[in-house]
């Protein structure tokens, strides 16, 4: 059945419109205009791209790393589409080989079913630097193995990121990954400039969460995150809190890197759409306090960021306009991932995925989501 959206304005992904329907079937665009026969639906507020979210811990009261099935990838998809998600990578925090075997399992399963929402997998860690860990477990943190190897090259788990420390993984393996359309990422790193150049050399294209838990930029070395924001082919990810990173630091960092670079991403932990306000997560005890999680330490425990907050936060903290924040959580990160033929725009033959925003003094909020054409609100 053909369906159509009226609503007062539309962001294509590239410039807002009004006066624009869109129509769509079998979950994709079809046209720009209402169509015979259609079933038109007139819906109050700025329909957009979907926000697409790269790395996502967990949702809904789930956590991927703790309960690795079908049912915590369908909570999570219900709690992040509440703040405008269309499609996420189910992030396996640092974990043994058993538990990635099986998150391989459950992703290969969820693509072959098309759960919504979910596009792939990011692998943060567990190659990573433990001086640099976070709250990671040193423990499970090691050397890549054939097995490995093996398990990240498959070709049935969708869109696949992995997050590693070059110091620990040589640019040959690098070099593999890549030819078999792993995105590799550098963070949880103590590298220095030279280490980051040769991974970026070897092919890796991106950083998870830029500042966080990777070598700092300093007057005489300028380790990753200078190596990341002079890099004019990468994507850096930004967890745009107020937290993670200070506001000024946010500002300069994205007023440095290359256009159409830098994308928000969450990070988030389990407590996005439930009711919780702590959990446990390998040995610490995770206290939600406001808007932020941090361990018994003191440490920061990822977070409890929603896109549409980073969206309203980067107009505040960095200047932006709305159409770039609203670029920097849909059409970058669609680039970066090169799935922006399907996500991140609204263009015949893309995805029927859209978030509907209501705004209410200069705030924006979610008041609808589509994925495949479904509303899910």
């Amino acid at each position: 059945m053909i369906t159509t959206l009226i609503a007062d304005q539309l962001f294509d992904g590239k410039d807002i419109h009004t006066d624009r329907p869109i129509s769509f079937e079998d979950g994709k665009i079809i046209a720009f205009d209402t169509v015979a026969g259609a079933k038109e639906l007139n819906v109050s507020g700025l329909l957009t791209p979907g926000f697409i979210d790269v790395q996502v811990n967990g949702g809904g009261g789930y956590l991927f790393n703790h309960e690795t099935n079908i049912q915590t990838l369908t909570a999570m998809t219900k709690a992040h589409g509440k703040y405008g998600t269309t499609a996420f990578l189910p992030t396996l925090i640092t974990s043994d080989l058993e538990t990635l075997n099986c998150a391989a399992d459950v992703i290969s399963d969820a693509i072959s079913k098309q759960l919504p929402g979910v596009i792939g997998v990011h692998f943060e860690g567990p190659h990573i630097s433990v001086p640099k860990k976070g709250i990671h477990s040193a423990e499970h943190i090691r050397e890549l193995s054939q097995q490995e190897l093996e398990l990240y090259c498959r070709d049935d788990l969708g869109v696949k990121i992995i997050t590693l420390a070059p110091e620990n993984v040589t640019v040959e393996t690098i070099k593999i990954l890549v030819e078999n359309q792993v995105i590799v990422c550098l963070g949880h790193s103590n590298a220095s400039y030279e280490q980051t150049q040769a991974a970026l050399d070897a092919g890796a294209t991106g950083f998870t969460h830029l500042f966080n838990a990777m070598s700092a930029l300093t007057s005489r070395e300028p380790n990753m995150i200078g190596a990341a924001l002079l890099d004019e082919h990468s994507w850096c990810g930004l967890i745009l809190d107020g937290h993670h990173v200070h506001q000024a630091t946010a500002k300069l960092a994205t007023q440095a890197k290359a256009k159409r670079k830098m994308m928000l991403v969450t990070d988030a932990m389990s407590t996005i759409g439930s009711g919780q306000s702590q959990f446990e997560f390998d040995g610490h005890q995770i206290q939600l306090s406001g808007d932020k999680l941090t361990s018994q330490t003191g440490q920061l425990a990822g977070s409890a960021l929603t896109m549409i907050t980073a969206i309203n936060n980067a107009q505040t903290m960095l200047n932006v306009s709305l159409v770039e924040a609203l670029k920097m959580a849909s059409c970058y990160p669609a680039e970066f991932l090169n799935e922006n033929h399907q996500r991140g725009q609204l263009s015949l033959g893309a995805n029927a995925d859209f978030t509907l925003l209501s705004t209410t003094n200069s705030s924006h909020h979610v008041t609808n989501t589509w994925i495949g054409g479904n509303a899910i609100l």
